[in-house]
């Protein structure tokens, strides 16, 4: 139960972490009203590598065309060093030219991002701005955006990155670089593959005090109605009986706090970690004879990098709610055998006995969730990058055969355990 729960609020946080990524804090509109053409980023103050966004508006009665300098960055970038104002003369000759000329109707704005020119044009720390030269009437004008600031990240970003981004960035590089055709679909089975392994042994444990936990739940569903008036009582009892059994309640709950940031960084790096910009991030040997250019997305036809809405989210889904068969087969068939040994009570008039029990509300509920969860679980993946959806795939699978070997292990080890009667017979003399 406590597993459900914590992935349900885990899947809220992770949606709501991407939103709130995806929309910067907003910036005075001095820069967009003051010329012909107003330019103004998004932030005054960026990180090291973040997005750097910026506004174009058309103050003018006039359509005006903005010439891009596709494949490069889009405008021109001066970084104040020494004393003086610098270009940025970066030819990257790698980003797919879309569009080499912008056109924005009178009054109207449009945004320009810089996300694929993160490192290479701002790799350093210090003062930036963006300058665009376009005609205005018959007159070549050059307007200036507002100054920003690039900083290096804070403590918690930079443990972020090395501890957790960067690892998870080269681990999937590297089996993408090395899997025969450059597929991404195999580096990222591979990968998971390799995680869940590397966490075998803390996933078994968690698995084992979830299986500890149903067998208790039938005396802590006793001692809740026992001591339901003495929540002091029943606080006590309950350690008591976890002490007892050798039992940890939070122990379940460790491979949702493993995986969750590994999650959030496999979102991040398929969503933006597999670009040429973020070649600096690779470690020496990874980035050595490696062109990102070479990366296969394609699998089963979906593409990798973009949103499947249709098969994928199904298919993760249906394994979820598997799994969570799996989850709750034991605990219901617990409570279906401590129910047919209770004896038929008969009729009261009391209030309380016609609402429902403990363990009926605790029924409602796993099976509430054994529906909701994988429903919930389909629309996540049906809202990010395939990939994301098929490492959680991937995972979900590995997770259904570690139950089952679990469940066979556990099954033998109670034959084992279970006292044998031997019977003697008696000799005639």
């Amino acid at each position: 139960m406590k597993n459900t729960r914590f992935l349900l609020w885990m899947l809220i946080f992770l949606m709501a972490f991407s939103f709130l990524q995806s929309n910067d804090t907003g910036n005075s509109d001095l820069y967009l009203t003051q010329n012909d053409l107003g330019l103004m980023t998004s932030k005054l103050e960026y990180r090291r590598g973040k997005e750097i966004k910026i506004t174009l508006a058309n103050n003018t009665p006039e359509t005006l065309e903005i010439p891009m300098h596709c494949p490069d960055e889009p405008f021109d970038v001066y970084h104040y060093k020494n004393g003086e104002w610098t270009i940025i003369d970066l030819l990257t000759n790698d980003i797919a030219c879309k569009d080499p000329e912008l056109f924005i109707q009178p009054g109207d704005t449009t945004s320009i991002s810089y996300k694929d020119w993160a490192y290479r044009v701002f790799g350093e720390t210090g003062r930036y701005r963006i300058d665009v030269t376009t005609k205005v009437g018959d007159e070549l004008k050059t307007f200036a955006s507002n100054e920003f600031t690039v900083k290096n990240r804070k403590l918690i970003g930079n443990l972020w990155l090395n501890g957790v981004y960067r690892p998870i960035q080269n681990g999937l590089v590297y089996l993408t670089k090395v899997v025969p055709g450059h597929q991404l679909s195999l580096a990222i089975i591979f990968l998971t593959l390799i995680l869940r392994t590397l966490l075998l042994i803390p996933s078994q444990r968690a698995l084992r005090s979830q299986h500890k936990m149903q067998e208790v739940q039938v005396e802590i569903d006793k001692l809740k109605k026992k001591y339901k008036d003495n929540q002091e009582r029943l606080a006590m009892e309950t350690m008591a009986l976890w002490k007892k059994h050798k039992v940890n309640p939070f122990g379940s709950c460790m491979m949702m706090f493993i995986q969750f940031p590994i999650l959030i960084a496999l979102y991040y790096v398929i969503r933006e970690g597999l670009h040429p910009d973020k070649i600096e991030l690779l470690y020496s040997f990874v980035a050595n004879g490696f062109n990102f250019g070479d990366i296969n997305p394609q699998f089963l036809g979906m593409n990798l990098f973009d949103i499947n809405f249709f098969v994928l989210p199904f298919v993760v889904g249906g394994l979820q709610f598997l799994q969570m068969q799996l989850m709750f087969a034991k605990r219901e068939k617990l409570a279906a055998e401590n129910a047919a040994k209770k004896p038929a009570k008969k009729k009261k008039k009391k209030k309380e006995d016609d609402m429902p029990s403990m363990q009926d509300q605790m029924q409602m509920m796993n099976k509430m969730m054994k529906y909701v969860m994988p429903g919930m679980i389909a629309f996540f993946t049906a809202s990010l990058p395939a990939g994301v959806g098929l490492y959680w795939g991937t995972s979900t699978l590995y997770g259904i055969f570690q139950q089952l070997v679990i469940k066979r292990d556990t099954k033998s080890n109670k034959k084992e355990t279970e006292p044998s009667v031997r019977v003697i017979e008696k000799k005639e003399k």
